[in-house]
């Protein structure tokens, strides 16, 4: 199905990972440490990356940043696995640019499900037409449809859109709306990603209440 890596340093752990994904008929590959992860990657990319935080040669979260820095890794879906539990390190991680996250200790059921509930994300990025109840995109004709009525929607507000239903029902914080959306960091400004929410909001019209405001951290359509 998908080729997976598995960056975990503690070995009963990794190899609880490694045969849970190929008992659900994944490929595995496991690593240590970050160096022989970064040394493999050169050569081969993966579907899925499964990366614990606390590693002995380099931070998970610096693995994530620097694949986020390069073109050839930037898209590499990443579920970070830690056994810090506050919700401030998860909002970290994911604010580096992972896609999801698993607290230590987890369930092999759960693990299963982020992974599927990923890969499944990934899909749907490379689908031509996404929906949402109402709401239709059309990524061929670059273009929205609301009850088969055109929206005139403009570049980012549609590839706004689009990222929201790709990760419908997942809050998103305005950190990672902006590093996907604009292609940028986000240093604090948040009037960008509010604004063209609003807009948003406006154009997709009673559509446009899928698209829900979650305080202090960011946005999620359902």
């Amino acid at each position: 199905m998908a080729l997976i890596y598995v960056v975990e340093d503690d070995e009963s752990i990794r190899e609880i990972e490694e045969i849970a994904l190929k008992n659900s008929g994944h490929e595995v590959i496991p690593f240590a440490d970050g160096a022989s992860f970064f040394k493999r990657l050169d050569s081969l990319l993966p579907d899925l990356l499964l990366l614990d935080v606390m590693l002995p040669d380099m931070d998970g979260n610096t693995i994530v940043k620097k694949l986020r820095s390069r073109p050839e890794t930037r898209k590499i879906p990443v579920i970070m696995v830690t056994a810090k539990a506050t919700e401030i390190d998860m909002i970290r991680g994911l604010d580096n640019g992972a896609d999801d996250y698993i607290r230590k200790p987890f369930s092999v059921m759960e693990l299963i499900t982020r992974v599927k509930a990923l890969l499944r994300r990934c899909e749907a990025e490379k689908e031509d037409i996404l929906t949402l109840g109402e709401i239709q995109i059309d990524n061929i004709r670059h273009r929205c449809l609301v009850q088969e009525t055109v929206v005139e929607l403009t570049f980012k507000e549609h590839e706004l859109l689009k990222y929201l239903m790709i990760n419908k029902g997942m809050v998103l914080s305005r950190e990672q709306i902006m590093t996907a959306v604009w292609e940028t960091e986000f240093e604090g400004e948040s009037r960008t990603v509010d604004m063209h929410i609003k807009t948003l909001r406006q154009k997709l019209g009673a559509a446009g209440e899928h698209i829900r405001t979650v305080r202090n951290v960011g946005y999620v359509i359902e």
